[in-house]
């Protein structure tokens, strides 16, 4: 029966963090996108975060956030979240499930504790910015 599954493998979708200025708190922060680098459009997009992790010797974790985007075009990319400061000493995970052409993806993405850092930028596709990317 399980061999009848078919699991697609998830391709030229990322998640990015960028720094970015924050007219709120009149102070650079972090977001957290989904990049959408392939000819497909992604359909249903859910995006659930959270964080968790050894924080001063203690086990720490956040709430768990949910996100919807109805389409996410192909070359494209949503904004997902605002990264607080104090989580990027945690693992900061994303679980982000899509379809294609009526296919069902699936794909966690983790930034490990302290990757989020300006050390790590590389060029984001689609975005055309310096950020840390998980694939």
């Amino acid at each position: 029966m399980q061999k009848d599954i078919e699991i697609p493998k998830v391709e030229n979708v990322y998640v990015a963090a960028i720094k970015e200025w924050n007219d709120d708190f009149m102070e650079q922060t972090w977001y957290a996108y989904l990049i959408n680098d392939s000819e497909h459009k992604l359909e249903m997009a859910i995006v659930v975060s959270r964080a968790y992790g050894l924080l001063n010797g203690e086990q720490r974790k956040t709430g768990t956030f949910r996100h919807v985007f109805k389409e996410v075009e192909p070359f494209s990319y949503v904004k997902i979240e605002l990264l607080e400061n104090n989580v990027l000493q945690l693992n900061n995970e994303f679980a982000v499930t899509y379809f294609i052409d009526n296919m069902l993806y699936d794909k966690t993405y983790t930034f490990r504790t302290n990757t989020i850092n300006e050390h790590a930028f590389v060029e984001v596709p689609c975005i055309n910015k310096k950020g840390v990317i998980v694939k």
